[in-house]
């Protein structure tokens, strides 16, 4: 199929499809016209990349994973490692994002809530 039918197909615009081309997410084949033909097979994969940027993967990331995830996409091995590291990233930023919380809340209702932090490190 061309860009502009699997462009309807999915959603992505043709510049998405391009890209994705360029980072070596989706492979194109040329007809002897010139334009870009994609094979069936790219439908599911686009749907999964879709899925995987939802759930927070990085282009880079889904990129980096795609030939293993490509054959067997439903691994739940390969996947489950995947979610470990996703899961602890995840993590990290609610344990960041809970501090900041805190530090706000601790602000809030001062007098000078922009004073900076007072480091005692002076004798």
């Amino acid at each position: 199929m061309r860009i502009g039918e699997l462009s309807e197909r999915t959603g992505l615009s043709r510049d998405a499809i391009r890209f994705y081309e360029r980072i070596g997410l989706v492979e194109s084949r040329r007809s002897p016209n010139g334009y870009r033909e994609f094979g069936e097979e790219v439908l599911p994969w686009l749907d999964y990349v879709r899925t995987a940027q939802r759930l927070g993967f990085s282009l880079a990331e889904i990129a980096r994973h795609g030939a293993e995830l490509r054959e067997a996409p439903d691994s739940a091995a390969a996947l489950s490692a995947l979610f470990a590291e996703r899961i602890a990233a995840v993590d990290a930023k609610l344990a960041e994002l809970s501090a900041l919380r805190a530090e706000l809340a601790a602000r809030a209702g001062t007098g000078c809530p922009l004073e900076p932090d007072r480091v005692s490190s002076r004798p």
